[in-house]
């Protein structure tokens, strides 16, 4: 299943739609979810869910001891997906980017020094394999 993050709205829509259309054709598929983050930035993620939960309280739609943390991951772009278990960056950098920053609180963090377009099959199965070994708190 393939599916975009981002704010998709304010590109152009022959591309847009193209985008919505590969997510249409794809949104049955069982195996794994590939989800692409396109004109994405955290910050302003989290500023956009914020306005929509403020809308929503200003029209009556929600109520403001309604909120938690549920409902505001119900605003954000992720809204039904399951937080990434694994962050691997590349390039050795050790800092977010920006790159889902409410997502990926309890995420387990590697630092590759290699660059994307140099990853490989092995490189992932390295991934795998030190994400097997270690052990998953979430925040415990």
């Amino acid at each position: 299943k393939i599916s975009f993050i981002g704010n998709i709205d304010v590109i152009d829509s022959s591309l847009s739609n193209r985008i919505r259309n590969l997510e249409a054709k794809t949104s049955n598929n069982t195996g794994l979810n590939l989800i692409i983050a396109f004109n994405y930035g955290g910050r302003d993620e989290i500023v956009r869910a914020c306005r929509n939960i403020a809308e929503e309280v200003k029209d009556g739609k929600l109520n403001l001891e309604d909120i938690d943390e549920n409902v505001f991951s119900n605003h954000l772009y992720t809204k039904g997906k399951k937080d990434p278990d694994l962050v691997v960056r590349t390039s050795g950098e050790m800092r977010t980017s920006n790159f889902l920053p409410w997502q990926i609180t309890y995420s387990e963090f590697l630092p590759l020094d290699k660059y994307w377009p140099d990853f490989t099959r092995d490189d992932v199965d390295f991934c795998i394999e030190e994400f097997s070994k270690r052990k998953i708190r979430k925040g415990k």
